[in-house]
């Protein structure tokens, strides 16, 4: 057993989320019982999720994906309703980190895919931009952009959606990326003159700058590219505090 606030203190020293001009609030969004010793991870803290995490008996839920955006309906009603609505019922602690998780040089999503993925981090993808969301680098093995779409597939459990820029023939060497709705970034790619960018979604538009800009693109899955960043972060809190951590994948295809 933990107390929620020592376990918060604990994931606000490591991913400083005040460092963030984010869409959302960091840290705990809905408070639970106060002594947690299972804790549930998953990207996005859907209704599918809890209901697992009941069955679970977990303590506290730990998500990339929240809730309270700017921007949304604030009324508590519908969807948002049922989903506080049994987070309060179960006493169940919502605990969310948006960019600061995308950010991390150690357990953030775009850490984990560099792992996965076999990339060197070199630089920030967005010139002048700290704490850095995404990031430019080199591939510690070369390959072909067949190649590449192969070795994505097959880390991610999802066929990336591939976008040819220009001579298949020639070896990536370089590669900007960015999980989730990142597919903007790719003009920092651009500017940053890498052969290859990936991110998880991707855009009508996107397919023309890419083609255009003589780029290749891999929209690799939102969901698929924020899998790993969470469960790091779970592992991360069972090993320091000795809890119960459970990854549990509610499947989206986007």
């Amino acid at each position: 057993m933990e107390n929620i606030q020592t376990v918060l203190e604990a994931l606000n020293t490591l991913l400083e989320p005040w460092k963030f001009k984010d869409y959302c609030p960091n840290g705990l969004q809905v408070e639970g019982r106060p002594e947690i010793r299972k804790i549930v991870t998953g990207v996005t803290a859907c209704q599918a999720l809890i209901e697992r995490a009941v069955e679970e008996d977990a303590d506290m839920i730990l998500v990339h994906h929240g809730y309270f955006w700017k921007g949304e309906d604030s009324r508590v009603v519908g969807t948002k309703k049922r989903r506080l609505a049994l987070l309060l019922n179960k006493e169940i602690n919502l605990v969310a980190y948006h960019l600061p998780l995308d950010a991390h040089m150690e357990l953030g999503n775009n850490a984990c895919l560099a792992k996965l993925l076999g990339i060197k981090v070199k630089q920030a993808l967005v010139q002048g931009e700290d704490p850095a969301v995404g990031f430019i680098g080199e591939l510690e093995e070369p390959c072909f952009a067949d190649e590449l779409t192969e070795k994505i597939a097959v880390v991610l459990q999802r066929k990336p959606m591939f976008i040819s820029g220009h001579d298949r023939h020639e070896k990536i060497h370089s590669i900007g990326w960015c999980s989730g709705a990142a597919q903007g970034y790719i003009d920092h790619a651009i500017t940053q003159g890498v052969d290859a960018y990936l991110s998880g979604e991707i855009s009508e538009h996107t397919v023309h700058t890419a083609r255009e800009n003589g780029i290749h693109y891999f929209a690799a899955g939102h969901h698929a590219t924020e899998r790993y960043g969470v469960q790091a972060l779970g592992e991360y809190l069972a090993d320091k505090f000795s809890l119960e951590h459970q990854f549990i994948d509610i499947d989206n295809p986007v």
